[in-house]
């Protein structure tokens, strides 16, 4: 009998994914809530954030000059604040993720309005700034996965089993 296929190890591994399934939600969470009320935060202090230029910049571009960055920044770093504070609460959660949802909508827009700020070799070699961006990837598939569950819905250690014995697929 292989190690992998034993019965300690089997033991073990439900355990851990046991314990995954329990408290990876509220990781996932509590994470994603700092991260936002950090990023935030440091946005309400002139020149702290690194990304305060060129969100400004975006905003700026994508009102049409209504919205000047003096205004857009304060407003931004408050709706991340709104949006960490939400999420480390676990209140309000399908408000709380829309913001964050439209947030993220304006956070990915200097890709294709700033292509020379955010790439030093279109589309392959993005600049810090545009890795700090694309990196905005994981943090919308955490906020997926935490919308999945704002109905009830809950991470499980095993498969469920439909008809058959087959495990359902997404969509079925």
């Amino acid at each position: 009998m292989s190690f992998w296929h034993n019965d300690r190890f089997d033991r073990l591994d439900r355990q851990i994914t046991t314990w995954m399934a329990t408290y990876g939600l509220l990781a996932l969470r509590i994470a994603l809530g700092a991260v936002f009320l950090w990023f935030g935060a440091i946005k309400l202090v002139p020149g702290m954030s690194p990304a305060e230029g060129l969100a400004g910049l975006t905003i700026e571009r994508l009102s049409l000059g209504i919205v000047p960055a003096a205004v857009a920044i304060p407003f931004l770093a408050l709706w991340e604040c709104a949006i960490g504070i939400g999420l480390l609460a676990g209140m309000w959660m399908r408000a709380t993720l829309l913001l964050l949802f439209v947030q993220m909508l304006g956070t990915l827009t200097p890709l294709l309005l700033f292509p020379s700020e955010t790439f030093a070799s279109f589309p392959f070699v993005p600049t810090l700034e545009g890795q700090y961006i694309l990196k905005n990837a994981v943090l919308i598939a955490g906020a997926l996965v935490l919308g999945a569950t704002v109905r009830g819905g809950r991470l499980t250690p095993e498969p469920l089993t439909g008809t058959l014995g087959r495990t359902p697929q997404p969509g079925a």
